[in-house]
């Protein structure tokens, strides 16, 4: 029996391509190797960027069928994270204040933290919802 989670949102998914040169949109749908190749290539010159376009809606289902549904919701975490990742406004928002405060005492562990969570943040989601 397949469930439908709705764990992404498209709507957030077309406003973080509008950042699409950073790979943001990517890493929000699972995809960390890709969104850093966008990070660094700058949307691979601005192609990929543009064929994103029409791909936002697959990498949406792919998502939705990744993650698990949970108290704590992937657009929201992922909109912190990107705005305010520097501050660790995310890191806050998951409950792990500790790390939160290092965040905002170290710009996000100087930019390496960020982009830990770049890779990472839909995996942590998934274990909160998971239980581990």
């Amino acid at each position: 029996m397949l469930i439908n989670n709705d764990t992404h949102s498209k709507t957030i998914g077309y406003i973080l391509w509008a950042f699409g040169f950073t790979g943001s949109h990517r890493f929000y749908y699972g995809k960390p190797i890709s969104g850093t190749i966008w990070l660094f290539t700058l949307g691979l010159f601005g192609v990929g960027w543009l064929v994103d376009l029409f791909l936002i809606p697959a990498m949406d289902e792919q998502a939705d069928f990744r993650y698990r549904e949970g108290p704590l919701n992937y657009s929201l975490a992922w909109i912190l994270l990107t705005f305010l990742g520097f501050l660790g406004i995310h890191r806050f928002y998951l409950g792990k204040w500790f790390s939160g405060i290092i965040y905002l005492l170290t710009c996000g562990l100087f930019g390496f933290g960020v982009l830990y969570d770049f890779w990472t943040l839909n995996e942590q989601i998934n274990r909160i919802h998971s239980g581990d």
